[in-house]
């Protein structure tokens, strides 16, 4: 693996004797016990509210068990080893909610253990057209008997509270007596399926990344079962946060075979054991019909009444109507959503996991937002954050817009907390939490976490892009304008004018997307951020008094809005500071960014990076050296506020200064790498990322999904390879194909209609897939594609080529006559 600051040169980053190509499924040919974490997250199945990690069925084997409620948390005091007013107090993580994944197999008392079992045959699929994780063994027991297991996994779509798991048993020979376990196991304050408490979260749980607390988390409430229907059920009350949960679980045995059943539950465990008299050719059929809910306070005995009607109503539909749901549902997500790849299998299998990805974190997320791992792990304490809104929303904005209105109504509920934080840093308006799941802010670090202010701007940022790309004045009207508002009183509040009468507006003290570099002022990102968000903010409150007089007066009584606020927000904009280096002829990241010498990273040995847990942060924030993309992300981002010439030189100086410790880096720097020219360069930064998690390039896949990462690879190959933009509600495409690619098509929403535009090296075809029409601007052309009419435009060429990568940066001399030396701290 090269370092991280080096793209890797173009290969397969998959070991296609385990992982062979399909363009629809992630298929592993035979198991490997030393990357448990890994596949176990691979593997998962979600639907944005309830996740269930790749774990085996047998329960015990397991890297790190893991069932996951999006929202569903525990709180604590967060302890500061020195305690200064307004620093976070308040912690938040996601709990490792009930497990109802166990279903372990006996065959003549021998457990099937998957680490030791004579596997003659093992194939396991996650299909990303039917939503459903399989897995196909034959397991040649102790005493030589051949059986066939079968099992399926699936966390609906359409019903968002439901998980449904087959387990199909048949002995190929021999006769045997056979048990199965069925159980719910509480991981988070139990035992693992031995009764080893030490063991109940899995052989891979570490303490210090789990952020385990040392009270018990979940109070029991109630535990039941029926052995005459099957059903068992769990309640739960959470300790601090007194968040509450309740899991029920229906059994349906089918088999010709005699056998007997039996039942137990406790605080912590509910089971139903099946003992069968197995013959030879006769299959043993477990369906497992789970259902989760969760409460910030309703009772679990309420929510426990919720399961059954859940589970009700699936029963009553029949199991082969919940897979036929799930199959319709993601057709009309693949409708919407697919990029195609035609001859690049490797790389359109990859392409559909990662997207795949993005519609098990937020489809049924509603009503929360969307962590940083989705339901997948507990990576970040299942944290929300700026991911969301920067990388995730344009996927959501262009494909499904209703769970991109989702997203945005959650900040929405955030906002009186927002208000209240603001306070608390002696600022107008609202500031957002840097990383929340409550609303209230849970990173106790400020220097990377609180003094990130420029989380307002990107909130801001993604509700436009959805206004744009949707009209949704209602959003706007009723609750978005409130958002552009406070985020915007705080900017005009945080920044100031240097000199009243003629100046230049500064904001200090804040923090950039680079963690690398901390609290610092006029960081270009957040400026130029800033600048967009109080030009929007005033330009919706203009727009508003003009098309709606009395919603505009009910926004001014809300609000307590003056239109001379309007007009600040309109200067501060106009006077807003944008650094620029005239002698280098490249935008600073800050106000003294260019001072510093260039971190040596060519000369970094490997087993010191990254960066970020091998040095303290004060050496690292001594150097020009970023974690991830920061001016190159506002060159994307506010891509009609820069000369191509500017993006040239920006993205040659901090190109080669970039880690990319950050697995949100190599997205952007691909899109900006096409754009500019650096073609080669731009499909490596691509390939990259996408592989991030599937080759677990950043060797920590085993924490969850990087979510914010898939988002990015749609963003790569639309916004770099297909060459979409969306400044200002002006739709443009100039794409930058891959030489090596024949074609890339996808498909994006605007206002309404549905428009495919298929990328070829001469010429950009759109067709109207559904809607009426719509109105694009295609390497300066302005063209309206109708339904039924397709429409090509011929290309020149696919922009500018340039060979190579950008030259390094130490060498270059300063304004001052000094010289950039490269230094590696400590040697």
């Amino acid at each position: 693996m090269s370092p991280s600051h080096i793209a890797p040169q173009v290969h397969d980053f998959l070991n296609r004797s385990r992982y062979p190509v399909d363009e629809w499924a992630l298929v592993e040919s035979h198991i490997d016990n030393d990357d448990l974490g890994t596949t176990e997250t691979l593997f998962s199945v979600g639907n944005g509210y309830l996740g269930l990690r790749g774990n085996v069925d047998e329960g015990r084997d397991s890297f790190t068990h893991g069932t996951f409620v999006n929202g569903f948390h525990e709180t604590w005091p967060i302890q500061h080893a020195e305690e200064a007013f307004g620093f976070a107090r308040v912690g938040q993580t996601i709990v490792n909610a009930p497990d109802a994944k166990v279903i372990r197999l006996y065959v003549d008392d021998e457990p099937l253990l998957l680490p030791i079992a004579d596997l003659v045959e093992y194939e396991r699929r996650l299909d990303f057209r039917t939503g459903v994780m399989s897995r196909d063994i034959l397991w040649r027991t102790p005493g030589g008997k051949r059986v066939r297991i079968r099992s399926r996994r699936m966390v609906s779509f359409t019903q968002r509270h439901l998980a449904v798991l087959t387990f199909e048993v048949t002995m190929l020979d021999d006769y045997a007596p056979v048990a199965i376990s069925s159980q719910i196991l509480n991981r988070q304050d139990g035992e693992d399926e031995y009764h080893v408490r030490s063991k109940a979260m899995g052989e891979g749980v570490d303490p210090r990344k789990a952020g385990q607390m040392n009270h018990r988390v979940l109070r029991p409430q109630s535990n039941w079962g029926n052995l005459a229907d099957g059903r068992v059920a769990l309640g739960y009350q959470c300790t601090e946060s007194g968040m509450t949960i309740a899991v029920a679980a229906d059994h349906r045995l089918e088999t010709a075979n005699n056998y007997t059943k039996r039942i137990q539950t406790d605080d912590d465990l509910a089971k139903m054991t099946y003992r069968i008299d197995a013959e030879p050719g006769q299959p043993i059929v477990l369906t497992k019909l789970v259902s989760y809910h969760t409460s910030r306070g309703v009772p679990s005995r309420e929510l426990l009444d919720r399961c059954r009607r859940t589970l009700d109503r699936a029963h009553d539909e029949g199991l082969d109507q919940q897979f036929d749901d799930q199959r319709a549902w993601l057709d009309g997500f693949w409708e919407r959503s697919d990029v195609e790849i035609p001859g690049q299998p490797e790389v359109q299998q990859a392409t559909r996991w990662n997207l795949f990805q993005i519609a098990q974190a937020s489809a049924r997320a509603e009503g929360t937002g969307i962590p940083a791992k989705g339901v997948t792990g507990s990576g970040y304490g299942g944290h929300y954050f700026w991911d969301t809104e920067i990388y995730v929303l344009p996927f959501l904005t262009y494909t499904t817009p209703r769970a991109a209105r989702n997203a945005l109504r959650f900040r929405y509920t955030l906002l009186d907390a927002a208000r209240s934080r603001a306070k608390q840093l002696a600022q107008h308006g609202a500031l957002f939490p840097w990383r929340t799941i409550n609303g209230e802010e849970a990173s106790a670090y400020y220097a990377a976490g609180t003094a990130q202010y420029h989380i307002d701007a990107d909130i801001s940022y993604a509700l436009s892009q959805y206004l744009a790309a949707t009209g949704d004045l209602d959003f706007l009207t009723r609750e978005g304008v409130d958002i552009l508002v406070e985020t915007a009183r705080m900017w005009v509040d945080l920044g100031f004018w240097r000199d009243e009468d003629d100046g230049t507006f500064h904001i200090h003290g804040v923090t950039g997307p680079d963690e690398y570099t901390t609290v610092v002022n006029d960081n270009l990102f957040t400026n130029v951020m800033a600048r967009f968000n109080l030009s929007r903010a005033a330009q919706a409150v203009r727009d508003l008094a003009a098309r709606d007089g009395i919603e505009y007066e009910r926004v001014v009584e809300r609000l307590g809005l003056a239109m001379s606020e309007v007009d600040e927000w309109e200067r501060a904009a106009a006077d807003m500071a944008v650094p620029y280096d005239e002698h280098l002829g490249v935008h600073p990241q800050d106000q003294h960014f260019l001072e510093r010498e260039v971190w040596d990273l060519e000369h970094t040995p490997l087993d010191k990076r990254p960066l970020l847990l091998n040095y303290h942060p004060l050496v690292i924030y001594r150097f020009q050296v970023l974690k991830q993309a920061d001016v190159v992300l506002a060159l994307f981002l506010q891509g009609d506020h820069f000369t191509p010439e500017e993006k040239r030189a920006d993205f040659e100086y901090y190109d080669p200064i970039t880690t990319g410790d950050s697995t949100l880096s190599a997205v952007v720097q691909s899109i900006m790498a096409a754009e500019v020219g650096y073609h080669d360069l731009a499909l490596r930064y691509f390939l990259s990322a996408l592989f991030v998690d599937l080759a677990d390039r950043h060797r920590n896949t085993s924490d969850g999904v990087h979510v914010a990462s898939t988002g990015g690879v749609w963003s790569a190959l639309v916004s770099g390879f297909g060459g979409f933009r969306d400044h200002g509600g002006v739709f443009t495409i100039d794409p930058r194909l891959p030489e090596a690619w024949e074609s890339l098509t996808y498909r994006l929403t605007l206002l309404g209609t549905r428009v495919r535009v298929a990328v070829l090296p001469d010429r950009v075809d759109l067709e109207v897939e559904d809607g009426a029409e719509a109105s694009l601007v295609v390497r300066g052309h302005a063209v309206t594609v109708r339904a039924g009419a397709p429409v090509s435009v011929a290309l020149d060429g696919q922009g500018p080529r340039l060979e190579g990568e950008p030259a390094p940066v130490p060498g270059r001399r300063r304004a001052d006559g000094t010289i950039i030396a490269a230094i590696v701290p400590g040697t």
